[in-house]
Protein backbone atom coordinates (compact mmCIF):
# COMPACT_ATOMS: atom_id res chain seq x y z
CA UNK A 1 0.00 0.00 0.00
CA UNK A 2 1.33 3.43 -0.94
CA UNK A 3 2.17 5.17 2.35
CA UNK A 4 1.25 8.66 1.16
CA UNK A 5 -2.10 7.54 -0.19
CA UNK A 6 -2.85 5.63 3.02
CA UNK A 7 -2.04 8.67 5.17
CA UNK A 8 -4.09 10.93 2.88
CA UNK A 9 -7.16 8.66 3.03
CA UNK A 10 -6.84 7.98 6.76
CA UNK A 11 -7.01 11.71 7.44
CA UNK A 12 -10.18 12.02 5.33
CA UNK A 13 -12.38 9.32 6.78
CA UNK A 14 -10.58 6.36 5.11
CA UNK A 15 -11.62 7.42 1.60
CA UNK A 16 -10.16 9.07 -1.48
CA UNK A 17 -11.01 9.82 -5.09
CA UNK A 18 -9.17 9.01 -8.29
CA UNK A 19 -8.31 12.71 -8.52
CA UNK A 20 -6.82 12.59 -5.02
CA UNK A 21 -4.68 9.62 -6.03
CA UNK A 22 -3.51 11.43 -9.17
CA UNK A 23 -2.31 14.41 -7.12
CA UNK A 24 -0.16 11.94 -5.18
CA UNK A 25 1.30 10.52 -8.39
CA UNK A 26 -0.82 7.35 -8.64
CA UNK A 27 -2.43 6.53 -11.96
CA UNK A 28 -5.05 3.96 -12.96
CA UNK A 29 -2.58 1.03 -13.25
CA UNK A 30 -1.48 1.75 -9.67
CA UNK A 31 -5.07 1.76 -8.45
CA UNK A 32 -5.82 -1.49 -10.27
CA UNK A 33 -2.83 -3.09 -8.55
CA UNK A 34 -4.05 -1.89 -5.14
CA UNK A 35 -7.55 -3.17 -5.93
CA UNK A 36 -6.24 -6.63 -6.86
CA UNK A 37 -4.30 -6.77 -3.62
CA UNK A 38 -7.34 -5.83 -1.53
CA UNK A 39 -5.63 -2.69 -0.26
CA UNK A 40 -8.46 -0.52 -1.53
CA UNK A 41 -12.11 -1.03 -2.52
CA UNK A 42 -13.88 0.86 -5.29
CA UNK A 43 -17.43 1.74 -4.23
CA UNK A 44 -18.23 3.76 -7.33
CA UNK A 45 -16.40 5.16 -10.32
CA UNK A 46 -13.49 7.27 -9.04
CA UNK A 47 -14.51 6.67 -5.39
CA UNK A 48 -12.37 4.45 -3.15
CA UNK A 49 -12.17 3.19 0.44
CA UNK A 50 -9.17 1.74 2.24
CA UNK A 51 -9.59 -2.03 2.17
CA UNK A 52 -8.96 -2.68 5.87
CA UNK A 53 -11.54 -0.08 6.90
CA UNK A 54 -14.12 -1.57 4.54
CA UNK A 55 -13.61 -5.14 5.77
CA UNK A 56 -13.89 -4.10 9.43
CA UNK A 57 -17.02 -1.98 9.00
CA UNK A 58 -20.58 -3.10 9.79
CA UNK A 59 -23.35 -2.16 7.29
CA UNK A 60 -24.06 1.31 8.71
CA UNK A 61 -20.35 2.13 8.80
CA UNK A 62 -19.98 0.86 5.23
CA UNK A 63 -22.71 3.23 4.12
CA UNK A 64 -20.87 6.11 5.77
CA UNK A 65 -17.65 5.04 4.03
CA UNK A 66 -19.44 4.79 0.71
CA UNK A 67 -20.98 8.24 1.15
CA UNK A 68 -17.67 9.84 2.07
CA UNK A 69 -15.90 8.22 -0.89
CA UNK A 70 -18.55 9.31 -3.39
CA UNK A 71 -18.52 12.83 -1.98
CA UNK A 72 -14.74 13.00 -2.41
CA UNK A 73 -15.34 12.28 -6.10
CA UNK A 74 -18.17 14.86 -6.33
CA UNK A 75 -16.97 18.09 -4.70
CA UNK A 76 -19.69 20.52 -3.72
CA UNK A 77 -22.39 17.92 -3.09
CA UNK A 78 -24.41 17.63 0.13
CA UNK A 79 -25.39 14.32 1.74
CA UNK A 80 -29.12 13.80 2.31
CA UNK A 81 -31.64 11.15 3.44
CA UNK A 82 -30.00 8.06 4.99
CA UNK A 83 -26.62 9.17 3.64
CA UNK A 84 -26.76 12.19 5.94
CA UNK A 85 -27.94 10.05 8.87
CA UNK A 86 -24.95 7.75 8.29
CA UNK A 87 -22.57 10.72 8.43
CA UNK A 88 -24.33 11.92 11.59
CA UNK A 89 -23.73 8.36 12.92
CA UNK A 90 -27.32 7.67 13.82
CA UNK A 91 -28.98 4.27 13.83
CA UNK A 92 -30.56 3.19 10.54
CA UNK A 93 -33.45 0.87 9.78
CA UNK A 94 -35.27 -0.14 6.60
CA UNK A 95 -33.21 2.09 4.33
CA UNK A 96 -30.79 1.16 1.57
CA UNK A 97 -27.25 0.63 2.85
CA UNK A 98 -25.84 0.74 -0.67
CA UNK A 99 -27.57 3.81 -2.15
CA UNK A 100 -25.96 7.22 -1.80
CA UNK A 101 -28.36 10.19 -1.75
CA UNK A 102 -26.88 13.62 -2.43
CA UNK A 103 -28.13 17.12 -3.15
CA UNK A 104 -26.59 18.69 -6.21
CA UNK A 105 -27.03 21.12 -9.12
CA UNK A 106 -29.86 19.25 -10.88
CA UNK A 107 -33.44 20.30 -11.64
CA UNK A 108 -34.93 16.85 -10.97
CA UNK A 109 -33.84 13.62 -9.31
CA UNK A 110 -31.06 11.93 -11.27
CA UNK A 111 -30.37 8.23 -10.69
CA UNK A 112 -27.21 6.50 -11.83
CA UNK A 113 -26.83 3.04 -10.37
CA UNK A 114 -26.69 3.34 -6.59
CA UNK A 115 -26.35 7.14 -6.70
CA UNK A 116 -29.34 9.47 -6.44
CA UNK A 117 -28.81 13.20 -6.85
CA UNK A 118 -31.68 15.43 -5.74
CA UNK A 119 -32.25 19.11 -6.51
CA UNK A 120 -30.48 21.32 -3.98
CA UNK A 121 -33.39 22.74 -2.00
CA UNK A 122 -32.56 26.33 -1.05
CA UNK A 123 -33.97 25.95 2.45
CA UNK A 124 -31.14 23.67 3.53
CA UNK A 125 -28.48 25.04 5.83
CA UNK A 126 -25.77 22.40 5.39
CA UNK A 127 -23.94 21.10 8.43
CA UNK A 128 -20.59 19.35 8.70
CA UNK A 129 -20.60 15.75 9.92
CA UNK A 130 -17.70 13.32 9.56
CA UNK A 131 -15.91 16.14 7.75
CA UNK A 132 -18.49 16.38 4.94
CA UNK A 133 -21.43 18.62 4.19
CA UNK A 134 -24.86 17.18 4.87
CA UNK A 135 -28.39 18.22 5.72
CA UNK A 136 -29.32 18.60 9.38
CA UNK A 137 -30.52 15.68 11.49
CA UNK A 138 -34.17 16.89 11.51
CA UNK A 139 -34.12 17.37 7.71
CA UNK A 140 -32.61 13.92 7.13
CA UNK A 141 -35.11 12.24 9.46
CA UNK A 142 -37.99 13.98 7.70
CA UNK A 143 -36.65 12.94 4.28
CA UNK A 144 -36.23 9.31 5.35
CA UNK A 145 -39.59 9.13 7.09
CA UNK A 146 -41.60 10.49 4.18
CA UNK A 147 -39.83 8.20 1.72
CA UNK A 148 -39.22 5.01 3.73
CA UNK A 149 -41.92 5.04 6.40
CA UNK A 150 -42.57 5.66 10.06
CA UNK A 151 -40.21 3.11 11.60
CA UNK A 152 -37.33 4.18 9.35
CA UNK A 153 -37.64 7.63 10.93
CA UNK A 154 -38.38 6.63 14.53
CA UNK A 155 -35.20 4.53 14.93
CA UNK A 156 -32.77 7.41 14.19
CA UNK A 157 -35.08 9.97 15.82
CA UNK A 158 -35.11 8.06 19.11
CA UNK A 159 -31.31 8.00 19.03
CA UNK A 160 -31.05 11.70 18.25
CA UNK A 161 -33.51 12.62 20.99
CA UNK A 162 -31.76 10.33 23.48
CA UNK A 163 -28.43 12.08 22.84
CA UNK A 164 -30.07 15.56 22.77
CA UNK A 165 -28.90 16.14 19.19
CA UNK A 166 -32.23 17.58 18.11
CA UNK A 167 -35.68 18.23 19.53
CA UNK A 168 -39.06 16.87 18.54
CA UNK A 169 -40.01 20.44 17.60
CA UNK A 170 -37.10 20.59 15.13
CA UNK A 171 -38.32 17.41 13.44
CA UNK A 172 -41.94 18.60 13.45
CA UNK A 173 -40.87 21.74 11.56
CA UNK A 174 -38.82 19.71 9.07
CA UNK A 175 -41.75 17.35 8.43
CA UNK A 176 -44.21 20.24 8.04
CA UNK A 177 -41.99 21.81 5.37
CA UNK A 178 -41.97 18.60 3.30
CA UNK A 179 -45.40 17.05 3.84
CA UNK A 180 -47.52 17.63 0.74
CA UNK A 181 -49.99 14.75 0.40
CA UNK A 182 -52.50 13.54 3.01
CA UNK A 183 -50.37 10.41 3.33
CA UNK A 184 -47.34 12.57 4.20
CA UNK A 185 -49.24 14.27 7.01
CA UNK A 186 -50.35 10.90 8.43
CA UNK A 187 -46.76 9.63 8.35
CA UNK A 188 -45.51 12.81 10.00
CA UNK A 189 -48.08 12.54 12.77
CA UNK A 190 -47.20 8.90 13.42
CA UNK A 191 -43.47 9.71 13.58
CA UNK A 192 -43.96 12.51 16.08
CA UNK A 193 -46.37 10.53 18.24
CA UNK A 194 -44.24 7.37 18.15
CA UNK A 195 -40.83 8.79 19.05
CA UNK A 196 -39.41 8.35 22.57
CA UNK A 197 -36.00 9.52 23.74
CA UNK A 198 -35.83 6.82 26.45
CA UNK A 199 -35.16 3.95 24.04
CA UNK A 200 -31.48 3.06 23.87
CA UNK A 201 -31.26 0.81 20.81
CA UNK A 202 -32.96 0.24 17.50
CA UNK A 203 -34.36 -3.03 18.88
CA UNK A 204 -35.95 -1.23 21.81
CA UNK A 205 -37.44 1.39 19.49
CA UNK A 206 -38.91 -1.23 17.19
CA UNK A 207 -40.29 -3.37 20.01
CA UNK A 208 -41.80 -0.35 21.74
CA UNK A 209 -43.73 0.62 18.62
CA UNK A 210 -44.82 -2.98 17.97
CA UNK A 211 -46.35 -3.29 21.44
CA UNK A 212 -47.81 0.22 21.49
CA UNK A 213 -49.52 -0.44 18.15
CA UNK A 214 -51.20 -3.48 19.74
CA UNK A 215 -52.62 -1.35 22.56
CA UNK A 216 -50.20 -2.39 25.31
CA UNK A 217 -49.05 0.09 27.94
CA UNK A 218 -45.31 0.39 27.29
CA UNK A 219 -42.75 2.07 29.55
CA UNK A 220 -39.16 2.21 28.19
CA UNK A 221 -36.20 1.88 30.58
CA UNK A 222 -38.41 1.05 33.54
CA UNK A 223 -36.64 1.13 36.92
CA UNK A 224 -37.27 -2.00 38.99
CA UNK A 225 -37.03 -1.51 42.76
CA UNK A 226 -36.98 -4.03 45.59
CA UNK A 227 -39.11 -3.82 48.72
CA UNK A 228 -36.64 -1.34 50.25
CA UNK A 229 -36.87 0.97 47.25
CA UNK A 230 -33.41 0.08 45.93
CA UNK A 231 -33.09 0.01 42.14
CA UNK A 232 -32.01 -3.51 41.16
CA UNK A 233 -32.15 -2.95 37.42
CA UNK A 234 -33.85 -1.37 34.46
CA UNK A 235 -36.07 -3.18 32.03
CA UNK A 236 -35.68 -2.32 28.37
CA UNK A 237 -39.48 -2.20 28.33
CA UNK A 238 -42.26 -2.82 30.80
CA UNK A 239 -45.15 -4.06 28.65
CA UNK A 240 -48.41 -4.27 30.59
CA UNK A 241 -46.42 -5.26 33.68
CA UNK A 242 -44.20 -7.76 31.84
CA UNK A 243 -40.45 -7.07 31.97
CA UNK A 244 -39.35 -7.26 28.35
CA UNK A 245 -35.70 -7.42 27.33
CA UNK A 246 -34.34 -7.01 23.79
CA UNK A 247 -30.99 -8.66 23.09
CA UNK A 248 -28.77 -7.92 20.12
CA UNK A 249 -25.88 -10.09 19.00
CA UNK A 250 -24.58 -12.83 21.32
CA UNK A 251 -22.88 -11.08 24.23
CA UNK A 252 -21.95 -13.89 26.61
CA UNK A 253 -18.87 -15.37 24.94
CA UNK A 254 -15.56 -15.87 26.75
CA UNK A 255 -14.74 -15.53 30.46
CA UNK A 256 -16.11 -12.01 30.73
CA UNK A 257 -19.26 -13.10 28.95
CA UNK A 258 -19.79 -15.95 31.42
CA UNK A 259 -19.40 -13.53 34.32
CA UNK A 260 -21.93 -11.20 32.72
CA UNK A 261 -24.30 -14.13 32.16
CA UNK A 262 -24.14 -15.13 35.82
CA UNK A 263 -24.79 -11.53 36.91
CA UNK A 264 -27.72 -11.31 34.48
CA UNK A 265 -29.19 -14.56 35.81
CA UNK A 266 -29.03 -13.28 39.39
CA UNK A 267 -30.67 -10.03 38.34
CA UNK A 268 -33.48 -11.91 36.61
CA UNK A 269 -34.02 -14.10 39.68
CA UNK A 270 -34.40 -10.98 41.85
CA UNK A 271 -36.84 -9.43 39.38
CA UNK A 272 -38.97 -12.57 39.22
CA UNK A 273 -38.93 -12.81 43.03
CA UNK A 274 -40.62 -9.41 43.09
CA UNK A 275 -43.48 -10.85 41.03
CA UNK A 276 -42.58 -9.55 37.58
CA UNK A 277 -43.09 -11.98 34.67
CA UNK A 278 -40.28 -11.73 32.13
CA UNK A 279 -39.76 -12.31 28.42
CA UNK A 280 -36.63 -11.91 26.34
CA UNK A 281 -36.37 -11.47 22.58
CA UNK A 282 -33.49 -11.46 20.13
CA UNK A 283 -33.58 -8.65 17.60
CA UNK A 284 -34.14 -11.24 14.86
CA UNK A 285 -37.52 -12.00 16.48
CA UNK A 286 -38.71 -8.44 15.93
CA UNK A 287 -39.63 -9.44 12.39
CA UNK A 288 -42.33 -11.70 13.88
CA UNK A 289 -44.42 -9.30 15.96
CA UNK A 290 -47.26 -11.78 16.34
CA UNK A 291 -44.92 -14.14 18.20
CA UNK A 292 -43.76 -11.33 20.48
CA UNK A 293 -47.29 -10.23 21.28
CA UNK A 294 -48.32 -13.81 22.05
CA UNK A 295 -45.29 -14.29 24.33
CA UNK A 296 -46.08 -11.17 26.36
CA UNK A 297 -49.74 -12.12 26.70
CA UNK A 298 -48.75 -15.62 27.80
CA UNK A 299 -46.28 -14.24 30.36
CA UNK A 300 -48.89 -11.83 31.66
CA UNK A 301 -51.44 -14.62 32.13
CA UNK A 302 -48.88 -16.84 33.83
CA UNK A 303 -47.85 -14.03 36.15
CA UNK A 304 -51.44 -13.33 37.17
CA UNK A 305 -52.24 -16.99 37.77
CA UNK A 306 -49.23 -17.42 40.08
CA UNK A 307 -49.86 -14.19 42.01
Amino acid sequence: MDERLHAFAASRGMVFSARDAATLGLEQPDLRRLLRGGHIVRVRRDAYVLGAAWVAAHPEERLALRVRAVMRSRPGSIAAYQSALALHRLRLYRVSMSTVDLLGPVNRVRVAGALRVHPDWEGHDPQIADGFRCVSIPDAIAQVGLRSGVMAAIVPLDAALHDARCTITDVAHALAERARRPKDHRIAEAILEGADRRSESSGESRARVIFADQGFEVIPQYEIRDDDGEVIGRADLLVDGVVTEIDGAVKYGGAQGRTALIAEKRREDRIRALGYPMVRFMTSELDRPEVMVAAVRRARRTGRSSA
